[in-house]
C-alpha cells in the first residue's frame, strides 16, 4: 500500500484544500440541529418573531454553506481520483510494456487488461469515495456524538452503547470480504480471456459451427463470477440491516428514554427533536462508513493485483550496455549449447549450436512445435536461456542495452499484428522514416500494387487488419521489417499466405536489397529457404540436420521428404498450367 500512498503523495495539498472546504461544509451541517434546539426551546417561548427569524435565516445560510461546500469538495474529490487513476494506468501500461515474455505467461494477458481497466477502476471509485466521505461521515459521526453530549448526556448514552457491536460486526465482515473479492477479480479475469478468445476467432467459431459451444462456455464463466459476486456481495450485505436493527433500536430506547426525561422535567422538547435529527445524521454517517468498509475491501483486492504488476521486477530490460568493446573476427550471431524451456512446458530447444558470418541467411524448417520460433524470441532476448549463450559480433546479448539489441532487429512474428491506423502508420511504426523509405519498403515487399489499389499510404487499416486479405497483411508486415535495414533481418512464417511467384519476387528483393543484413527466414515451404546458405531442420526442440539445401536433400530424410512432396507439387502445378 506504500506504493499506492506514493502516488497520492502529489495531490496531498489538492486534497488538504479539499478536505477544510469538506470539514467546513459538515461543521455547518452540524450546527443545524442544534440551532432547531434553540429555537424551540429558548426563543419560542419568549414569545418574539424577530430572534425566530433570524436564526431561522441562520439556518439558511448554514444549509447553502453545507451545500455549496459539498459541491466544490466533491468536484475537487473527483479531480484528485481522476488525475491519480490517470497516473497508475499511465505506470502499469509502461511497466506491462517492459514485462519479460515469461511475466507475462505468468500473468496472463487477459489478466494485465483487467488490472489495467477495471482493477484501476475501483481504485478510482475508492479515491474519490475517500475524499468524498473519508472526512464528512467521521466527522458527522463524532461531531453528531458531542453535539448530543451538549443537549443530553444521558440519551448520547445510550446511542453510543450500540456502536462497539457495529464496528465489531463491520470489521470482521470486511476481511471477510476482501478475500472474497479478490476471488471475484480472478473470476473476472477467466471470463475476460473466453470473451477475448471468442473475439480474436469469431471467424473459426462460425465456420466450424461453434457458437452454441463457446455460448456454453461463456455461460459457465459467467455464472462462475456472478455466484462469486452473489457470495461476496451477500457477505458485505450482512453489515446494512445489522447496522440499522441495532441503531433502529438505539433510536426506540432514544425516544421511550427521553419520553420519561421530558416527563420528569429532566429535558425538553427541543433537546428530543435535535437529538432525533442528529441520530439520523449518525446513522447515516455509519451507513457511508458501511459503504467505504464495502469499497475498501474491494480496494484492497484490485491493489494487491494492480501492485503485482508494478512491483514484478523488469527482468531482461538493461539501459546500458555491459561491454566497453566489440570483439573483431567473430560470427555476427553464434548460438552455443543453448538450452531453454517455457516455465510451463518441456525443452522447446536442447543443446543448439550455430553460428552465422554477416550477410548469411539462415533457414529453419520443422514440425510444428518443433522450437523454430523459440530461437528467434531467445535471440531477441524475450526469454533468457537456461543454459549457454547467443552473441552477435562476439557479445553477449545479456550484456546489450536492450533497446541497443532490438534496434538491430526487422522482424516479421508468426501471427503478427497490424493496427488500427493508416498503412502508412502501420508501416512506419512510430520510428523516424520518410514517406519515399515507406513507398520503398512497400515496394520491396510486393505490396506497393494493393497499396495503391486501397488509396495510398493513407489509406485505412482495420483492426487487426480485417479489411486485408492474408497476403496483403503479410506483406504489409514485412515492408514494416524492411523499412528501416535492418542488421538482422528475421522472418518467421512471413509468407505463407503469398503464392509463389509473389514469394520468389519477395525472396529476390531481398537478396539484391538486404546483402548486408543477416537473415534468419523461419518457413513450411521450403522454396523460401532453398536458397540459404545454411539450413537447420528441427525436431521435438533439437537440430536433427544441419546444411544447404543439396546436402539436406541427400543426407536428411525429413527435409528429402518435405523438398519432394513440395517441389513435387509445384512441378505437378507448372504442368498444368502449361497444359
Amino acid at each position: 500500500m506504500k506504493r499506492l500512498m506514493a502516488y497520492l503523495r502529489p495531490f496531498i495539498p489538492r486534497m488538504s484544500l479539499g478536505f477544510a472546504v469538506k470539514v467546513f461544509g459538515t461543521v455547518v451541517e452540524l450546527a443545524i440541529p442544534w440551532i432547531l434546539s434553540y429555537i424551540i426551546d429558548d426563543l419560542i417561548p419568549l414569545g418574539r418573531i424577530s430572534p425566530v427569524v433570524v436564526w431561522g435565516v441562520l439556518m439558511i445560510v448554514c444549509s447553502l454553506c453545507a451545500w455549496f461546500g459539498n459541491i466544490i469538495a466533491n468536484q475537487m474529490a473527483s479531480a484528485v481520483a481522476r488525475d491519480f487513476t490517470r497516473t497508475i494506468r499511465r505506470d502499469l501500461f509502461s511497466k506491462i510494456s517492459y514485462l519479460s515474455e515469461r511475466a507475462v505467461d505468468r500473468i496472463t494477458i487477459p489478466s494485465l487488461i483487467s488490472r489495467v481497466t477495471s482493477d484501476t477502476y475501483v481504485l478510482h471509485q475508492t479515491v474519490g469515495m475517500m475524499q468524498r466521505l473519508g472526512v464528512r461521515a467521521p466527522i458527522l459521526l463524532v461531531g453528531g456524538i458531542l453535539v448530543t453530549l451538549t443537549l443530553d448526556p444521558v440519551l448520547t448514552l445510550i446511542m453510543v452503547a450500540t456502536l462497539p457491536v457495529v464496528f465489531g460486526i463491520t470489521f470482521f465482515v470486511s476481511r471477510k470480504g476482501t478475500r472474497l473479492f479478490r476471488r471475484v477479480q480472478a473470476g473476472s479475469d477467466s471470463m475476460l480471456r473466453v470473451v477475448r478468445e471468442n473475439a480474436v476467432g469469431v471467424r473459426v467459431i462460425k465456420a466450424l459451427s461453434k457458437s452454441g459451444y463457446e455460448r456454453e462456455r461463456f455461460k459457465t464463466v459467467n455464472d462462475d463470477l456472478t455466484e462469486r459476486e452473489r457470495v461476496a456481495e451477500n457477505t458485505m450485505a450482512i453489515i446494512n440491516p445489522v447496522m440499522s436493527f441495532l441503531l433502529n433500536i438505539g433510536i426506540v430506547a432514544v425516544i421511550v428514554a427521553g419520553a420519561y426525561r421530558v416527563h420528569g422535567g429532566l429535558t425538553e422538547v427541543g433537546k428530543i427533536i435535535a437529538f432525533m435529527n442528529l441520530f439520523t445524521i449518525v446513522l447515516n454517517a455509519l451507513m457511508a462508513i458501511n459503504r467505504m468498509f464495502t469499497m475498501l475491501s474491494k480496494a484492497a483486492a484490485s491493489a494487491g493485483r494492480v501492485l503485482e504488476v508494478l512491483d514484478t521486477p523488469v527482468e531482461l530490460y538493461e539501459t546500458e550496455p555491459h561491454f566497453s568493446f566489440i570483439p573483431e573476427n567473430c560470427p555476427h550471431i553464434a548460438f552455443k549449447n543453448v538450452t531453454f524451456k517455457y516455465d510451463r512446458g518441456s525443452f522447446s530447444v536442447k543443446n543448439l549450436s550455430f553460428s552465422l558470418e554477416r550477410g548469411e541467411t539462415l533457414g529453419i524448417i520443422g514440425a510444428t512445435g518443433s522450437g523454430k520460433s523459440t530461437i528467434v524470441r531467445a535471440l531477441m532476448r524475450y526469454y533468457d536461456v537456461a543454459e549457454g549463450s547467443i552473441e552477435i559480433d562476439g557479445v553477449d546479448i545479456r550484456d546489450y542495452a536492450t533497446a541497443d539489441l532490438r534496434a538491430k532487429f526487422g522482424v516479421v512474428f508468426q501471427n503478427d499484428t497490424l493496427f488500427k491506423d493508416t498503412i502508412r502508420e502501420n508501416i512506419r511504426l512510430g520510428r523516424q522514416l520518410s514517406d519515399e523509405q515507406i513507398t520503398e519498403a512497400a515496394r520491396r515487399a510486393q505490396a506497393i500494387e494493393f497499396i495503391n489499389e486501397q488509396g495510398g499510404l493513407d489509406a485505412p487499416v482495420a483492426i487487426k487488419g480485417a479489411n486485408l486479405s492474408g497476403g496483403q497483411k503479410q506483406r504489409l508486415l514485412v515492408a514494416r521489417a524492411l523499412a528501416k535495414d535492418p542488421e538482422i533481418l528475421v522472418l518467421d512464417d512471413s509468407s505463407s499466405a503469398l503464392d509463389y511467384k509473389t514469394d520468389s519476387k519477395l525472396r529476390e528483393e531481398i537478396r539484391l536489397h538486404y546483402s548486408n543484413s543477416t537473415k534468419i527466414i523461419i518457413a513450411q515451404r521450403i522454396s523460401s529457404i532453398m536458397h540459404a546458405e545454411k539450413i537447420i531442420v528441427m525436431d521435438n526442440g533439437s537440430v536433427i540436420a544441419m546444411g544447404d539445401h543439396e546436402q539436406l536433400m541427400q543426407s536428411c530424410e525429413l527435409y528429402r521428404e518435405i523438398g519432394q512432396s513440395q517441389i513435387g507439387d509445384r512441378r505437378e502445378e507448372s504442368a498444368e498450367a502449361a497444359s
